[in-house]
């Protein structure tokens, strides 16, 4: 096997397990309201494999769809809101921080809501009207459990950022070297 094909399999393979680490924990949340790990690996990820978490994302939403069902309204705006927070995030990676990457994430999280909003403005279906006041009075109405999204995500951003960071850093090296002996 050649050289591109092994490191086309390795970016496979790291798509896969970044996939199947934020459905797990998604799912092993999903009794908290507003607090989840999404956000967090997300700009893990983004930080730590670039471009390459914008393959997962699609596959991530996908999956959501065949566990919890195809709604237009939420399945629109992930198909934004997670490629906006991966594209944020990249801006933002040369010098990243545990109080900047927990801001971004908090703020993130605090505008969670706002961003849902925006295809209730345009969409409509047999049971929910479309228009700019609809998609207002649905934002407003979720703001406490924005606040808590945003609490949420700064707090696991500002505790986890690093040794999350430091566990990535090390495991991205073994893997660029092919030295997986634990395997």
């Amino acid at each position: 096997m050649n050289t591109k094909n092994k490191t086309a399999a390795w970016d496979i393979a790291i798509v896969g397990i970044m996939i199947a680490v934020i459905e797990v924990c998604k799912i092993t949340l999903s009794f908290l309201p507003n607090i989840e790990l999404t956000s967090f690996l997300l700009i893990m990820f983004t930080l730590h494999f670039g471009r390459k978490v914008l393959f997962a994302v699609p596959a991530f939403i996908a999956i959501e769809v065949l566990i919890f069902g195809f709604d237009i309204f939420w399945v629109t705006a992930y198909v934004y809101i997670w490629p906006l927070l991966c594209i944020l995030t990249y801006f933002f990676r040369k010098n990243p921080t545990t109080v900047g990457m927990s801001v971004l994430s908090g703020v993130f999280g605090l505008f969670f809501g706002f961003l849902c909003s925006f295809p209730y403005i345009f969409l409509a279906n047999g049971s929910t009207r479309a228009g700019i006041g609809f998609a207002i009075s649905w934002w407003i109405a979720g703001i406490p459990f924005d606040i808590v999204h945003g609490i949420a995500n700064f707090i696991i951003m500002f505790f986890l950022f690093t040794p999350v960071s430091k566990t990535l850093t090390f495991l991205t090296r073994k893997v660029s070297k092919r030295t997986l002996t634990f395997l």
